[in-house]
């Protein structure tokens, strides 16, 4: 679901300034004095959240996951430690509000490409873009043969056969004799035994392989 409020913190009379601005008015502009309650929202409620960031407020920032759509609003010397990993999602002081409107739909987008890409498998969450398997707070480095691989799992409420495996990961007919499904899924169970101590993780029956 595409942000449909815009939350701010810092600054409320850029509030007002929104509020007022037809180009704005799909959005619910909301203000907050609580920074604990504002991430809290923005991670729930799916909301764009913009940081202005001064001298009184700088060190509040720090341990913000950014797990959310956000914008960070400032002077160069005030930002420059809080935007390391998320030079896109920042403002300089002063700005137009054309630009101010351009990192709207980038947050947003970027936030909504980052959402398509993850996946739900079972305890795990599997990141198409990032390649990457994660469980509370750990994750692994996944190659894309592995992570097309966990995929056809995600669409399959069946155990998924060899031949399947074969056709869809790596292209070959059902009639080749190879077995690298075999040796994939033991390097795949090993990776994960070791990173997240499952020893269960890909089983198998006489109908195929399922988790």
């Amino acid at each position: 679901m595409s942000c449909s409020i815009i939350s701010i913190f810092g600054n409320k009379i850029f509030l007002e300034i929104l509020s007022e601005m037809k180009l704005f008015s799909k959005y619910e502009i909301k203000y907050y004095q609580d920074i604990n309650l504002c991430v809290r929202d923005a991670e729930n409620k799916n909301q764009l959240t913009v940081f202005f960031v001064n001298t009184s407020n700088h060190d509040l920032f720090a341990k913000i996951k950014k797990n959310f759509p956000f914008i960070f609003i400032g002077k160069p010397s005030k930002l420059k430690n809080i935007i390391s990993g998320a030079i896109d999602s920042h403002l300089n002081i002063p700005f137009t509000i054309l630009d101010f409107n351009k990192k709207v739909t980038a947050a947003i987008a970027k936030d909504e490409f980052k959402k398509n890409s993850l996946i739900n498998l079972n305890e795990y969450i599997l990141d198409k873009n990032e390649r990457k398997i994660k469980k509370n707070n750990i994750e692994l480095q996944l190659s894309e043969k592995e992570i097309n691989f966990l995929i056809l799992f995600s669409k399959s409420e069946e155990p998924i056969s060899r031949n399947l495996v074969l056709k869809n990961v790596w292209n070959y007919s059902s009639e080749s004799e190879t077995h690298t499904v075999e040796t994939h899924i033991h390097r795949l169970r090993k990776k994960i035994s070791e990173k997240f101590g499952d020893k269960n993780f890909i089983k198998n029956n006489n109908k195929g392989y399922y988790i």
